[in-house]
């Protein structure tokens, strides 16, 4: 059965990057301090309360060991979520939420996520979402664009090597300044 066959019917693996107005991800030093709000409200654009809903309906988070590292730093993002760390090392199993992976990336969608999971995140790094896209594993893209230039550090699409043309779904502009695209697979 092909990729898009099961999506269509079983899952939906959607790449979730908050990235600098340059693209940036994360700083050199694998620092996101530049995150953290600056206080100014923008007087258009809708709350960012209106956000929640989505993340609610998230039944599966994907990440990477270094993104792992950094959401254990933070308080743990992701609460009780199911959470699949892709990784190679072996890393501290801080909740049972948590399972470690460090197979075939199609097959932990197709086979392992897709039968137990409809609302599949991928939310870094820069390099696991790369594989992901390269392999034709993701279905839609939820950028949110912070109002900073940082100039130089990971670039999320950085060496993706692949042209693939994606379909404008949505965009919310939030009173934080935040402007939230989504995009789709074409439509055939």
């Amino acid at each position: 059965m092909s990729r898009g066959a099961m999506t269509a019917r079983k899952s939906t693996v959607t790449l979730h990057m908050v990235s600098s107005l340059d693209g940036i991800i994360a700083k050199k030093d694998n620092s996101v301090s530049w995150l953290d709000d600056s206080g100014d409200v923008y007087e258009k654009g809708v709350s960012d309360d209106s956000e929640e809903d989505v993340v609610k309906a998230i039944d599966c988070f994907v990440l990477g060991s270094r993104t792992y590292e950094h959401a254990l730093q933070l308080g743990w993002p992701y609460g009780d979520t199911p959470t699949v760390v892709i990784t190679n090392r072996e890393l501290p199993s801080t909740r049972k939420s948590v399972e470690f992976y460090s197979g075939d990336l199609k097959r932990l969608v197709d086979e392992i996520l897709a039968p137990r999971y409809g609302n599949i995140w991928l939310v870094g790094g820069a390099m696991l979402c790369q594989s992901f896209l390269r392999l034709g594993l993701v279905d839609e893209i939820r950028l949110s664009i912070i109002p900073v230039l940082l100039g130089d550090g990971l670039r999320l699409f950085d060496n993706s090597s692949t042209e693939k043309r994606w379909r404008l779904k949505n965009v919310i502009a939030f009173k934080s300044g935040v402007v939230e695209l989504s995009y789709g697979l074409p439509i055939h």
